[in-house]
């Protein structure tokens, strides 16, 4: 499909060097409708493509220098993040929290109309009772999200997240669940998602609404009914890939 140069859209990903992230970049640079994909991340991603506009960013705690970069976007997908126990708890906040927000700050001011995808997590808790370490992080810093105003607000909550590709887990417990995850995934289809599916339901949703409400929150079993839109044989577990 051709789409006029003029109506094509712009989209900003946070993360593209972690997992769901890159497969969501990979899958902007493909898509028909985005004229332009800006990376914004900590470390260079080692390619090249003409729709790739790739910024480099060390300090989230300040996005200030952000403002020109991110000026004029349709659309954002956030998928920055750290895994519990990687790292102390305070900085586990900051990665969650403070850097989830003060990019929203920044966007919101340079690109007030644009559409953002947020990738949360399965637990998460706005009321901030949960005891898992990142549930009411995750949690607050959705309601930060609800409060500032972006006219299109997508919470993605998917619970275990499949790599897809190998790659070094983070401890034993995701090991383990790669190793199982073919029995898992029959037994369980609503406690899985892979993360190419993930990504890809991520950026379709900001860039063409896919009929949904202008904000949203969509747990892993909301994900695979956007996911079985997209293509019925990709979150059918007996028709659906390894």
């Amino acid at each position: 499909m051709n789409v006029p140069s003029a109506v094509k859209k712009r989209l900003v990903i946070v993360g593209a060097t972690g997992m769901v992230g890159g497969y969501a970049l990979r899958y902007a640079l493909e898509h028909p409708t985005i004229g332009c994909a800006t990376s914004i991340g900590r470390r260079k991603l080692g390619i090249s493509h003409p729709k790739l506009h790739e910024v480099v960013h060390q300090d989230f705690g300040n996005c200030s220098a952000l403002t020109q970069a991110l000026s004029d976007q349709d659309a954002a997908v956030f998928c920055m993040g750290t895994y519990t126990g990687t790292v102390p708890d305070a900085q586990l906040r900051a990665i969650t929290v403070d850097y989830t927000v003060e990019f929203a700050r920044v966007l919101r001011s340079s690109s007030p109309d644009t559409a953002f995808s947020f990738l949360s997590g399965s637990g998460a808790d706005p009321t901030g009772r949960s005891r898992m370490a990142f549930a009411p992080y995750k949690g607050e810093a959705e309601n930060a999200l609800h409060a500032s105003g972006f006219p299109r607000l997508y919470v993605f909550r998917p619970a275990y997240i499949y790599p897809v590709e190998p790659r070094k887990e983070p401890n034993f417990s995701y090991g383990f669940l790669r190793g199982v995850y073919p029995a898992f995934r029959a037994l369980f289809p609503n406690q899985v998602m892979r993360a190419d599916d993930l990504a890809r339901a991520m950026v379709d949703v900001v860039v063409g609404g896919m009929g949904v409400a202008p904000s949203m929150v969509f747990e892993n079993r909301d994900i695979r009914a956007l996911i079985e839109l997209l293509d019925p044989q990709r979150a059918s577990p007996a028709k659906g890939r390894k």
